[in-house]
């Protein structure tokens, strides 16, 4: 069996699967990366059980087989070449792999890849289709708030709401909570599932900078996406996961409604006061207390064990009710990182309820965000 390929389209290929592997592998096959030749078309595919990814390639070729190659081994080769076609050259009963160029030749030892683990197919389920960047902007809006609690695993991922009214996704990890929705993506009927968070990241990283449709089709037990779809509906890359089993919690209920101090301050200020001020908080609660008064917001923070303390003043707008209340400053600090506006508005009812975060543009672009914060007690 023989290949010719360009060095460099295969690296770019092969690491942006390489995210999928894992460093301890409990099934030895797993170290490689499958390669599947159909006449003019490579597959090459990476997995870790739970989630599989898929991607073609254009080769010259008229043989067709399938052999599994050492992934690490092969990207570290790959890197050290310039642009350059390769010849992959294997043996199929002995699953050696000979890669020759023009400054010499490369023997690699493969191993049988009918042994590399089969995709699972998401049959009897719908698909819905949207853009890869309202896809990849959904994910990196809700992603950092999800939880790594073992012991809840439906908090670890995030969840999906298809309707025909939208879509929405949510993340929470009980200390913080991100719903997204989108009205520009509507499906015929309605459906919800767990994703989890490792396939999510890969999806995140690979959909940057990428243009087109990205199709989601969906089941009871795994989730497919599919990008790079030529007019003939021909798939350059796939990812297949395994939901998350189990009941998400009831986010709706733990979103107060009725919120009548409400601050609007200009984001990057108030994110930069939080990181300056929380240098100096308490290194276990991360506490900065906001406290305020008219047009006035004083952030502050102190660390009793050390005698460390800050405080730092910014103008806003303000309407509401004298108000003091303590928040986590990492919790706050990601949230207005991700807030993706130049004002923020912070809504409150009272120093024990959370606090909601939306961008001022909140409901333009088809999108709707709402980020909630719990409070932490002041120690007065």
């Amino acid at each position: 069996m023989k290949f010719i390929v360009s060095s460099s389209a295969l690296l770019k290929q092969v690491q942006m699967l390489s995210g999928v592997l894992n460093s301890s592998n409990t099934l030895p096959i797993l170290d490689n990366f499958l390669f599947e030749i159909d006449k003019g078309s490579l597959t090459i595919s990476a997995s870790d059980l739970e989630t599989i990814i898929s991607t073609q390639l254009k080769v010259e070729s008229k043989d067709t087989g399938n052999v599994a190659v050492p992934a690490k081994l092969l990207i570290e080769t790959l890197k050290s070449f310039p642009e350059h076609p390769l010849t992959f050259s294997i043996d199929k009963k002995r699953f050696a792999i000979e890669i020759s160029s023009d400054y010499g030749k490369y023997k690699i030892t493969g191993q049988n890849g009918d042994e590399f683990p089969k995709a699972p197919v998401v049959d009897g389920g719908s698909s819905i289709e949207m853009e890869s960047a309202v896809l990849g902007r959904a994910i990196s809006k809700t992603l950092f708030a999800a939880g790594n609690d073992e012991l809840r695993p439906v908090m670890s991922g995030v969840f999906v709401q298809f309707s025909p009214e939208g879509t929405t996704f949510v993340a929470t990890d009980a200390h913080k909570l991100v719903r997204y929705r989108r009205t520009d993506v509507k499906s015929t009927g309605s459906a919800s599932f767990i994703l989890p968070r490792k396939p999510l990241n890969l999806l995140k990283n690979i959909l940057t900078g990428l243009d087109g449709i990205v199709r989601v089709e969906y089941n009871a037990t795994n989730s497919r996406f599919s990008w790079g779809i030529a007019p003939d509906g021909t798939v350059g890359s796939t990812l297949v996961c395994r939901l998350i089993d189990g009941k998400y919690p009831n986010y709706e209920a733990v979103i107060p409604k009725n919120n009548p101090n409400k601050l609007t301050v200009d984001t990057s200020s108030l994110l930069g006061s939080i990181r300056r001020v929380s240098i100096f908080a308490n290194k276990t609660t991360h506490q900065v207390r906001l406290k305020i008064a008219g047009s006035e917001l004083n952030i502050s923070a102190e660390d009793l064990d050390f005698s460390n303390e800050a405080t730092e003043r910014l103008t806003c707008s303000y309407a509401g009710d004298d108000m003091e209340i303590g928040f986590n400053s990492k919790f706050l600090a990601e949230m207005l990182t991700n807030i993706g506006s130049d004002e923020a508005l912070i809504e409150m009812s009272a120093p024990n309820r959370a606090g909601i975060l939306i961008p001022s543009n909140n409901g333009k672009d088809n999108e709707d965000t709402l980020m909630l914060v719990m409070p932490v007690m002041l120690n007065n």
